[in-house]
């Protein structure tokens, strides 16, 4: 009798494997064990629909509904933790003193934020941005003329500024980096979205940590390296996540950025994979560098291929890597791995731009764009088919607006030649 299949988390990448199961027409036992207690639920809208909205939202945003997965007879365990894999057994021990074998285990455990180590950041006036239940405390305490601390200038802690200022909040980021978002964006658009920022009165303050927290009386005081003091309301800690490793590195699998899959998601152990934010993965587009992809696509992506091949599928990760954030009206994309280019060709649009990252060969290796958001859409699209592809395509076509990127793809006697 089959022991079936135990995934460990119930986030994107967890239920989304779950689900693939059940749709590739396995029949075996399918146990979803997840340490939250609300069912499955989508973490994007938390950030772009909850903090811009009312306060009401009882529920997050289900990544498919309960009686979904009841009917697909996947046995849903919200509320446990899985304190031990015994992978001699091929078991996982629960915090409510269960077992549950396994033919094959998925870990989807995710990645946890970072926060400060400072005495005095321990105040209910700190918080983190993870789950729905950190979204709604912070949603709760936006209101006119709240004073805001930001501590960390990447793409959460730069849309918890924007929707900060949408309610009237006033907004300090402090980031410890020279600029902000300093290992996403080229600089070309860094300095618009700085920009915008600015001009919604967020004040940016880069190069700078912070030395100590003073916990006053409704207020926090905290004390900038640089000599500076603000008192604050509320601070937002958005400084980074580090995967959550804790069960694999116990079990002794390999750890490298992350739990070290293959690039069909198997660990060091055969019958125990990992997908989503937890894991890194060696992309061959990059000559095998092993990354980790925290955004929802990726999670979703690797979820499905790892269920796929816990039934020996033997299907490689292929995807092009991908991010977003959308900031006031403002859309941000980036395709690919921008720091593997040399050059960049810049593609200017009345209402955006776009820069196109080349390696030393000519090869498009990642694109990032700004404009509009929902107006960038399609041509990242169309970047995305270029880098999946290899493709070496017309710097001049790539920079001008008026040349359709379209015409830059190769045709089917362009394909059929080069074959």
């Amino acid at each position: 009798m089959s022991a079936g299949m135990v995934i460990v988390g119930a986030g994107e990448a967890g239920t989304r494997a779950a689900l693939t199961l059940r749709r590739q027409n396995y029949s075996g036992p399918v146990t979803l064990l997840s340490a939250e207690s609300r069912p499955p639920y989508e973490r994007p809208p938390l950030a772009r629909e909850l903090m811009y909205g009312a306060v009401e939202a009882a529920a997050p945003r289900p990544i498919v509904p309960l009686h979904d997965l009841a009917a697909e007879h996947i046995d849903f365990r919200p509320g446990i933790s899985v304190t031990r894999i015994d992978r001699d057994l091929k078991r996982v021990r629960t915090s409510d003193g269960n077992a549950y074998s396994y033919d094959c285990l998925l870990l989807a455990t995710g990645a946890a934020t970072h926060r400060l180590p400072l005495s005095g950041a321990a105040s209910s006036r700190f918080h983190t941005f993870r789950t729905f239940d950190d979204a709604v405390a912070l949603r709760e305490r936006l209101e006119p003329g709240i004073r805001v601390a930001v501590v960390g200038a990447g793409f959460i802690g730069l849309e918890f500024a924007a929707a900060a200022r949408h309610h009237g909040a006033d907004v300090t980021v402090i980031e410890s980096q020279p600029r902000i978002l300093g290992r996403l964006m080229a600089s070309e658009i860094v300095a618009r979205i700085e920009a915008r920022h600015r001009a919604a009165g967020v004040r940016l303050l880069t190069g700078t940590t912070i030395h100590m927290v003073e916990d006053g009386i409704g207020h926090s005081r905290l004390h900038l390296a640089h000599g500076g003091i603000l008192d604050v309301d509320l601070v937002l800690v958005a400084t980074g996540t580090f995967p959550e490793t804790t069960l694999a590195q116990a079990a002794g699998l390999t750890i490298e950025n992350g739990i070290a899959v293959d690039s069909f998601m198997r660990t060091s152990d055969r019958s125990i994979f990992a997908a989503g934010d937890c894991c890194s993965v060696p992309l061959d587009l990059y000559g095998g560098r092993r990354v980790r992809l925290e955004n929802w696509r990726a999670a979703l992506e690797q979820g499905v291929l790892a269920a796929r091949n816990m039934l020996d599928a033997n299907a490689a990760y292929t995807a092009v890597p991908w991010t977003w954030s959308d900031q006031y009206e403002l859309g941000i994309e980036i395709a690919g791995l921008p720091d593997e280019g040399v050059s960049v060709v810049t593609r200017e649009m009345a209402d955006g731009v776009t820069l196109y990252h080349l390696d030393a060969s000519g090869r498009l290796v990642a694109a990032s764009a700004l404009a509009p958001t929902g107006s960038i859409a399609h041509p990242m699209k169309i970047a995305e088919q270029m880098i999946a592809q290899r493709l070496s395509p017309d710097p001049t076509g790539l920079a001008d607006p008026a040349v359709p990127l379209e015409e830059l793809l190769p045709h089917d006697d362009e394909e059929d030649e080069q074959d």
